[in-house]
């Protein structure tokens, strides 16, 4: 079996990484492609009290468990399966199951710090950066914190302005000069996303 493909697409929080991703994924074919999240391997803070969990700061490089996601995509990269952890935003802990993917020709990877990370990019072929405006971005992450995470309005607020915005000016719009592809406006730049496209598939034959 040929050595698999990892596509690594960053960005701020609410950017639209994983719109881009589904999107890829269709036009590819869902069966061969499979997504990985950064968030997915956030560490497991079960053993501390729920109230100090509720102020760590998830937008730190940190807050994240890159050994294990690094792992795990070399495994998955070499033709293997994968335990991979399913993470409950609401508690901020690992859940005790975890879910058995792979394996997969084709990789997406998605996260605001995947391209951070030396270790995760050197296992990337292609290196996206999805870059929109941070007002979209907020409004987005507002929305989806309330609707998905069990969030307050007030608790989205503060912690968009104590982390968020400042590790997204420390952390997540530098790595913006290691991207391959730029990707603006998101899951809404078809043209772009049809370019990713033409390049996955070219890949695609050369590992063939």
């Amino acid at each position: 079996m040929s050595k698999g493909i990892l596509i690594g697409i960053a960005g701020a929080s609410g950017s639209g990484k994983t719109l881009v991703s589904n999107t890829i994924m269709k036009k590819l074919g869902s069966e061969k492609v499979v997504m990985i999240q950064e968030d997915s391997y956030y560490h497991d803070l079960s053993q501390i009290p729920f109230d100090d969990r509720t102020g760590r700061n998830f937008d730190h490089p940190d807050a994240f468990d890159h050994d294990l996601l690094a792992e795990h995509l070399t495994q998955l990269l070499d033709g293997k399966s994968i335990s991979h952890p399913i993470y409950d935003y609401s508690t901020h802990s690992r859940k005790k199951e975890t879910k058995r993917i792979g394996p997969h020709s084709i990789v997406i990877l998605e996260g605001i710090l995947i391209l951070n990370e030396p270790k995760l990019r050197n296992l990337m072929d292609i290196k996206v950066y999805i870059d929109t405006a941070l007002d979209v971005c907020f409004i987005r992450r507002l929305q989806r914190d309330i609707k998905e995470r069990s969030r307050s309005v007030d608790s989205v607020i503060k912690q968009y302005q104590e982390t968020v915005r400042p590790m997204y000016l420390q952390f997540i719009e530098p790595c913006k000069r290691y991207a391959d592809i730029i990707i603006p406006r998101g899951g809404k730049n078809m043209v772009a996303i049809d370019i990713l496209q033409t390049k996955i598939k070219t890949l695609i034959q050369q590992h063939a």
